[in-house]
């Protein structure tokens, strides 16, 4: 325990003290900064999801760092156009260029 108080509190850096502190990770947290880093909701034991130094909410966790695709997420077969921009999420580009496909079509066509 460092001189002058409680441990440091892993969000805002100041001293937390014993009645107002949360660990998780081997981190204290304050309370009011025990809170998802995207949605910003009040976390316990049993919603928080730990990613490396940062903590989320299952939810956003999940949404985040979760399988991509058709199927994951969408919930009861809806599609969503969200590119989790919100969430730091970089859109994909291009998978392939001009010449990997010509190079399938090479390999792929029929002989005649």
């Amino acid at each position: 325990m460092p001189l002058g108080g409680g441990n440091k509190c892993g969000c805002c850096k100041k001293t937390v003290y014993f009645a107002e502190e949360v660990q998780c990770e081997g981190q204290s947290f304050h309370k009011s900064c025990f809170l998802c880093m995207v949605c910003r909701k009040n976390l316990d034991s049993t919603t928080v999801a730990v990613h490396q130094d940062e903590i989320y909410c299952k939810s956003c966790y999940g949404k985040k760092y979760g399988p991509k695709g058709y199927g994951f997420g969408g919930g009861a077969g809806t599609l969503s156009m969200d590119t989790g921009e919100a969430l730091g999420i970089k859109p994909a580009g291009l998978v392939g260029s001009a010449s990997d496909v010509q190079s399938v079509e090479r390999v792929w066509s029929p002989q005649l």
